[in-house]
């Protein structure tokens, strides 16, 4: 089958089984075009939540499931393929949270969102890239207790120098990878580019950066700079969105190195599987999801 023709059944499914489907920036484009709603997880956390629809199929990662479902118990939530997990996110285990948590009792325990439910379950605060500045200024500690992304981490930190922060030595795989090296190429090959990055990427690849921001963040950017021509220090996929929204504005991507494997493990035959069999489910067990919940509210109430 065509991907018109797997978008098409797709859509006939959802109307059949009354539900929401949404993809993360990172999906391929044709998934992307199969779904209610494009953002980044946790906006699509709150898609999810405020959908009427009972029924959700999440286009991602399996944290950015396991959100959705923390924020809406009732619904049935599905990821189409399970083997799509996030390195990162594995990094962090409620284990050694608790050996953190020991060894630093007076620090305020701040977990990205990109972290299983149960690691949000043993934490005080969740933040995603585009919030954590802020929501961290509100809190009177003096210690920091930051996982998994040491390097969103190093790059938040450097704004606090009143703050001690405590690392767990976790990153993304893909941001990671990218060097000085290639920042140098790059800006020798389109010298009249702005480099855009995302904070996830060696703070000494977001020093040289012209804009870091949350994938959403780079997107606004984009949209709104007078500036035509960018290299793009985030995942590829983002790029689908960019040229869509940007078609007379050029985008060159800072590495090959960006693209992630996870988020390519979703297509639309998975997704047509998963809405016509209803496979398969994210399950949460009651005390963990609510603890978790409560790492989520905390970041609505300071980011208000």
């Amino acid at each position: 089958m065509s991907n018109q023709e797997l978008i098409d059944e797709i859509r006939m499914l959802k109307k059949e089984r009354d539900a929401f489907v949404v993809a993360h920036y990172y999906q391929a484009g044709e998934v992307q075009e199969a779904a209610d709603v494009v953002g980044d997880s946790y906006a699509l956390a709150k898609a999810c939540q405020q959908s009427e629809k009972k029924l959700i199929v999440f286009c991602g990662v399996h944290f950015m499931a396991e959100s959705a479902k923390i924020l809406s118990p009732k619904k049935m939530v599905l990821i189409p393929n399970l083997r799509a997990g996030c390195p990162m996110a594995d990094m962090a285990t409620p284990e050694k949270v608790r050996a953190l948590k020991a060894e630093h009792p007076n620090a305020t325990v701040v977990c990205y969102i990109n972290t299983s439910a149960a690691v949000k379950a043993e934490c005080d605060v969740c933040v995603t890239s585009s919030n954590a500045e802020g929501i961290i200024k509100k809190l009177d500690a003096k210690e920091i207790i930051f996982l998994p992304d040491m390097n969103l981490g190093a790059n938040i930190a450097k704004k606090f120098p009143d703050k001690k922060f405590i690392f767990l030595e976790g990153y993304c795989v893909v941001h990671h990878q990218v060097t000085l090296e290639d920042v140098r190429k790059k800006r020798a090959q389109f010298p009249n580019s702005k480099l855009l990055v995302h904070p996830e990427c060696k703070p000494e690849v977001v020093a040289e950066a012209d804009f870091a921001g949350s994938t959403k963040g780079i997107l606004e950017h984009a949209i709104k700079s007078e500036d035509t021509e960018f290299i793009i220090g985030t995942e590829k996929g983002i790029v689908y969105n960019l040229e869509k929204a940007c078609p007379q504005k050029k985008f060159h991507m800072l590495s090959s190195c960006l693209l992630c494997v996870n988020m390519k493990k979703t297509n639309l035959e998975l997704l047509r599987d998963s809405l016509a069999e209803l496979q398969y489910e994210i399950e949460i067990d009651e005390d963990t999801r609510q603890k978790a919940e409560g790492c989520l509210r905390k970041m609505l109430e300071l980011a208000d």
